[in-house]
């Protein structure tokens, strides 16, 4: 299987030739073996060595590139059923973190960019979203609900550290007492609890820690920037004692691959303080599905096929199937044992139980005009 090179799209996989994965250069802390182009363009783009070794040098130079995308709008409204929230906040497009799962790496196709190595590489900030939120919240008819940060691209990624607008989000969030939820798979978290946990305390804040492998090795090669599994383990501690409420997201499962620490992944979870747990089955639309493919025969070759075929099976022979209620869980043996499986685990740990709602009562408007604060309690 060369680089690029894509499978059927249906069907059962019986043999995957895997000759020409050592012969590959593989970035040092990215997820994605290539830069697969993007759905809408017209061209395809193909690495070529031709025979100076240009290709190693100048993927061994590849550096983060950060540039500005100014929003007209912060919050995204989505009328899904198969989610528990109605609208997002999404700082950042593009992630460091490299998770070569991510089920948003398609949107950076609309840029015309790559959902491959340019997804977690070539990342925006958007640098007015403190001041949309601000204006967004403070408009006369806006009613609030549950604001979800972290769904597309993790709020704490790397770059977080140096751009801090997650935090100045979650200050804008605090000040006007409105709901939020927060999933991620970094420990920079921890740095604020200052925020979280008093708006914890008012039942305004609830924090998701995704953890899909107790493997270091595994965890290193899927999500080669995030935090390790003991770091993780180490925040929803800490979130925890903090009096946060943490549930962790065993996800995605990925069958042949990491389905076989499910109920480890809870126990862990569990004994680090987090009380609720849910999952969602590995999800390939898009690009996702080449660029896993690829990943797969480049880690794990004596796997990939039955992995693939493992996939397709919960989608109806397919790699992906984007229907409501069904995309999250699939279905078929595969999908049913490990929905069994997850739901027995979580109820022997009591981490089955319904969540309460968050506080939309406390909200109030703030308006500024020309430095005067006026609060509308």
């Amino acid at each position: 299987m060369r680089t690029g090179q894509k499978l059927s799209p249906t069907g059962r996989i019986n043999l995957i030739d895997t000759r020409q994965v050592e012969e590959r250069f593989q970035q040092r802390g990215r997820g994605a073996i290539s830069n697969q182009t993007g759905r809408f363009e017209l061209e395809t783009r193909q690495a070529f060595d031709d025979g100076w070794g240009t290709i190693e040098d100048d993927d061994s130079r590849m550096e983060t590139l950060l540039m500005k995308d100014s929003a007209r709008t912060i919050i995204t409204f989505n009328k899904s059923p198969d989610i528990s929230f109605d609208r997002t906040v999404n700082p950042y497009r593009g992630c460091e973190h490299g998770c070569i799962y991510c089920f948003a790496r398609p949107t950076h196709a609309w840029g015309g960019l790559s959902a491959g190595l340019d997804f977690e590489s070539k990342l925006f900030f958007k640098d007015n979203a403190v001041e949309l939120l601000k204006r967004e919240l403070s408009r006369p008819r806006y009613i609030p609900r549950v604001i979800a940060m972290g769904m597309n691209t993790d709020a704490y990624q790397p770059v977080e550290r140096e751009k801090r607008l997650t935090r100045s989000l979650l200050e804008v969030l605090s000040a006007h007492r409105h709901p939020l939820s927060l999933l991620t798979k970094s420990a920079l978290i921890q740095r604020d609890i200052d925020l979280i946990a008093p708006m914890a305390e008012a039942g305004l804040a609830r924090v998701g820690i995704s953890l899909t492998t107790l493997d270091r090795t595994l965890s290193r090669k899927m999500e080669p920037r995030a935090a390790t599994p003991q770091r993780r383990l180490d925040t929803i501690r800490a979130l925890s004692d903090a009096g946060i409420e943490v549930t962790v997201m065993t996800a995605p499962i990925i069958p042949g691959l990491n389905d076989h620490e499910i109920e480890n992944l809870l126990e862990a979870a569990a004994d680090h303080g987090a009380t609720r747990a849910g999952y969602v089955l590995l999800r390939l639309p898009y690009e996702i599905k080449d660029l896993f493919h690829e990943w797969l025969v480049q880690h794990v070759p004596d796997r990939a096929a039955r992995v693939i075929n493992h996939i397709r099976d919960m989608r109806g022979g397919k790699d992906y199937d984007a229907n409501w209620h069904e995309r999250m869980r699939g279905g078929g043996p595969v999908a049913d044992i490990i929905s069994r499986r997850f739901g027995r685990c979580a109820a022997k740990l009591g981490m089955n139980q319904p969540r309460g709602a968050l506080r939309t009562d406390l909200f109030r408007i703030i308006e500024d005009y020309g430095g005067q604060m006026r609060l509308d309690i």
